[in-house]
């Protein structure tokens, strides 16, 4: 257990980074480091808790980022700007955040007197558009140049590079972990199981891009903080990349659909609607190295987590 450490959360206002505070708010110091885009820690109960401070800035600016980390026991880099529609819009901020950004966070922790651990997020986006069983070793795939959606893929890989290169070369211990499909309640931003149970709902017509044939695998996000919290102190993650993901949690987004309106007694109907931007159609992680390494595996099934969820949105 994580306790009497200063931790300091890129992005903390964020979705995860704000689910991350609640666990360890009540032992530690923790600065939440925002621009305050996407804002899921004002819905948290810990959002004024005496242990947290909510530093306003942005992670290009290196002064700031190195002044709000000073004294830091453990960094984790969650920001970032993501989301499909977000990341076709703004090619080139997509790249600059995601790459300068997180240039400026490795940086400025290599600068503090004690670090204990780096935690720094790339993404399942690194695997391309089809990934069935993706370990960390198999080889990376960013899509076709020109094609706004990689631009995410490519920037968050670069994040990667750079953060090993930082362990490797200056002893900075940095862990990676690579998210699969995360969803919860406080959910923010965009995200297609949060839009499909926020409109069955309301009854509402759930809307599928394309013919609803790609394959996910869903990651409840209790089982995503405690992938990040493993990563943050067991020793065996330094150095290392993870995938953090229910690999069981299998789904096609058509059957996904149908699975949320049954399990929220919705009367919605199913929609398929066309957008222009290249898919993933298969994103399923082996999570073996993170189970035998630091211990890790999914717990919440995704029924379980739907209702979840539902409950959350529907009492807010």
């Amino acid at each position: 257990m994580i306790q009497n450490k200063k931790i300091f959360i890129t992005g903390g206002a964020g979705f995860i980074g704000s689910t991350l505070i609640g666990r360890l708010v009540e032992h530690n110091q923790i600065v939440a480091f925002d621009n305050l885009a996407r804002n899921a820690l004002q819905t948290k109960p810990w959002k004024d808790h005496k242990n947290l401070k909510l530093e306003v800035g942005d992670v290009l600016d290196y002064d700031h980022v190195a002044r709000a980390m000073a004294g830091a026991d453990i960094v984790v880099h969650c920001a970032a700007i993501a989301g499909i529609d977000t990341v076709v819009k703004n090619p080139v901020a997509t790249m600059r955040v995601n790459m300068v950004g997180s240039a400026n966070v490795l940086e400025a922790a290599s600068k503090l007197d004690s670090c204990d651990r780096v935690v720094c997020f790339s993404t399942s986006e690194v695997f391309g558009t089809n990934a069935f069983r993706s370990s960390e070793m198999d080889k990376t795939s960013i899509g076709t140049i020109g094609e706004g959606r990689w631009t995410y893929a490519v920037s968050k890989l670069a994040e990667e590079h750079l953060a090993i290169a930082y362990f490797q070369h200056q002893w900075l211990p940095v862990a990676v972990v690579r998210p699969f499909n995360v969803y919860g309640p406080g959910q923010v931003g965009e995200g297609a199981l949060r839009a499909f149970i926020q409109r069955a709902l309301k009854n509402e017509p759930l809307k599928i891009n394309g013919d609803g044939t790609q394959i996910r695998a869903w990651c409840y996000v209790d089982d995503m903080v405690r992938g990040t919290l493993l990563c943050m102190e067991h020793p065996k993650a330094v150095g290392e990349s993870f995938n953090i993901g229910n690999q069981r949690a299998v789904t096609t987004i058509y059957g996904l659909a149908n699975t949320v309106i049954r399990v929220l007694n919705s009367k919605s109907k199913i929609e398929f609607v066309y957008k222009d931007y290249a898919d993933v159609e298969l994103r399923i992680p082996n999570v073996k190295k993170a189970r035998d390494l630091i211990g890790f595996e999914a717990e919440v099934d995704l029924e379980e987590g739907i209702a979840k969820t539902g409950e959350f949105f529907r009492n807010n």
